[in-house]
């Protein structure tokens, strides 16, 4: 296994779980500030928020186990960097977006066609490495 891809793995993992606090602590923040427990309370800004947290965790945990696999079956490293760079910076705009009260529209679309790409990237990239290698 090349410890290099590996390591790029990692550092995105890493990068990726920084954004994820970043959105909990949003969502807590929000919560604590018109006094919601639980769900949105009817509170617009909480409910896209919690929406931008929620799509996170949809979405980072499905591109980090693909790149984990891909740096396991040889992927070269400098894929695991564009791939995950371009990720981690699509999450990042994204999560800016639904952090912020009147952020621009570019940036959900933004940051979710960058995410898009490069998890259907990684997709392809491992399903085909896999057959290769079946």
């Amino acid at each position: 296994m090349n410890q290099s891809a590996l390591a790029a793995t990692g550092l995105y993992a890493a990068l990726n779980a920084l954004i994820l606090l970043w959105l909990t602590m949003a969502t807590a923040l929000v919560r604590r500030k018109h006094m919601v427990v639980i769900g949105d309370g009817g509170v617009a800004d909480l409910g896209r928020t919690m929406r931008g947290h929620a799509n996170a965790i949809e979405n980072i945990p499905v591109m980090l186990v693909l790149l984990g696999l891909a740096a396991a079956l040889g992927a070269p490293t400098v894929a695991i960097h564009v791939l995950g760079a371009t990720f981690t910076f699509g999450r990042a705009v994204h999560a800016w977006h639904f952090t912020h009260e009147r952020a621009a529209q570019w940036q959900r679309a933004a940051g979710f066609g960058l995410s898009l790409l490069t998890l259907g990237a990684a997709a392809l990239g491992v399903l085909g490495h896999a057959l290769v290698l079946l």
